[in-house]
């Protein structure tokens, strides 16, 4: 079974999250979405909250598993039978980032990681930029699975 982990904060998820998921799930036989709890980071939502935003968002899809961890990921990812992590590419400041930690994790483990390119339609989206229009009470339902707007009202 070819296993994929897509961690992160999820903070909230957004549509780019969501189209990264969709097509991960094409590529592999389960696609694991882990939100790794960070002690020292101040959350907008709950980590209740943002796994039941997930788990709402993909109810219907029996590939997808929602599931929380601390630590290093490529640890999670062992303990697991997780062969490939799963990330999504929105830019070239992205790309670098994300290199040095794809090689470190295979330095650390045999784990490969998967890149998409994110769509271009949801390319310019961030968690961060969903939490900032939802603080200044902008309409953020464009940038979001719909479990997130009725999950946060």
């Amino acid at each position: 079974m070819k296993r994929a982990l897509f961690p992160g904060s999820f903070d909230p998820i957004t549509n780019g999250h969501y189209d990264i998921i969709k097509r991960g799930i094409k590529l592999f036989d389960e696609v694991i979405v882990a939100i790794g709890i960070n002690a020292d980071k101040k959350y907008m939502f709950s980590l209740e909250e943002r796994k039941t935003f997930i788990e709402e968002a993909f109810k219907e899809e029996p590939k997808i598993k929602v599931v929380t961890y601390k630590g290093l990921t490529v640890d999670f990812c062992k303990e697991n039978d997780v062969d490939f992590i799963l990330r999504g590419l929105r830019n070239p400041a992205d790309f670098e980032f994300e290199k040095a930690i794809a090689h470190t994790n295979r330095k650390l483990s045999k784990i490969e990681t998967v890149f998409l390119l994110t769509a271009a339609k949801t390319s310019f989206i961030s968690s961060s930029i969903v939490r900032d229009v939802i603080r200044n009470n902008g309409d953020y339902t464009v940038l979001v699975p719909g479990s997130v707007v009725v999950g946060s009202k």
